[in-house]
């Protein structure tokens, strides 16, 4: 039960990293939540969720049966990624805004299903996070058990779909819920947390293998 625990909490975490980067699926939110209100948020999330699910089932079916053999090798992978991404988002946190996340409609973002499915896809931030971060850890909790990879894409979804319902609710009000300085401070401390974890992930793997 503790070991669901902390792999819950942990994607919670790193996946709340990872929603509240800003890229075309937080657009796509907040476009169709300016025209359908509050409800385009779950709505854009369940597509997002779908991609996923899609990459999920072919590690789960064909990558995990090869990297299981090479655990550590993938951990590392993923402790690096995490610590460039930390990286990546603390730079970028002085830019990012939900005010400016807004643009003119277009035929991908008019249904908020087909917009949370293509927005994903069609994202390299999306290919390389779930090539890197998200099949470690994935093929790490599959080392635990299906349970427990189970677990942790269940709370994974759990921050995506917390964060665009926020996001949609608050847009749907006519305001944002965050104002732009809170937002980045936000960032900024996702940012380093993804590099603490990081570097945690990769002295684990270290000890491990002494």
């Amino acid at each position: 039960m503790l070991d669901m625990l902390q792999t819950f909490a942990l994607a919670f975490v790193v996946g709340l990293t990872g929603a509240l980067a800003p890229g075309p699926t937080l657009v796509a939110t907040v476009n169709a939540s300016i025209r359908g209100g509050w409800t385009m948020g779950p709505r854009v999330t369940l597509g997002h969720m779908l991609s996923e699910l899609i990459i999920v089932v072919l590690i789960v079916a064909g990558l995990a049966t090869v990297a299981l053999h090479y655990t550590t090798a993938v951990a590392v992978i993923g402790g690096v990624a995490l610590i460039l991404f930390g990286i990546f988002t603390v730079v970028g946190s002085r830019q990012v805004s939900l005010v400016r996340s807004a643009t003119p409609d277009s035929a991908i973002t008019k249904n908020p299903y087909f917009a949370g499915f293509m927005t994903s896809v069609a994202n390299p931030y999306f290919w390389i996070w779930w090539l890197t971060v998200g099949g470690a850890m994935v093929i790490a909790g599959l080392a635990g058990g299906i349970l427990l990879a189970c677990v942790f894409m269940v709370g994974h979804w759990c921050a995506d779909l917390g964060w665009y319902t926020v996001v949609s609710s608050g847009i749907a009000k006519g305001k944002t819920i965050l104002s732009d300085t809170l937002y980045q401070r936000i960032m900024l401390a996702c940012g380093f947390f993804l590099m603490v974890f990081g570097v945690y992930y990769l002295v684990s793997v270290a000890f491990s293998v002494t």
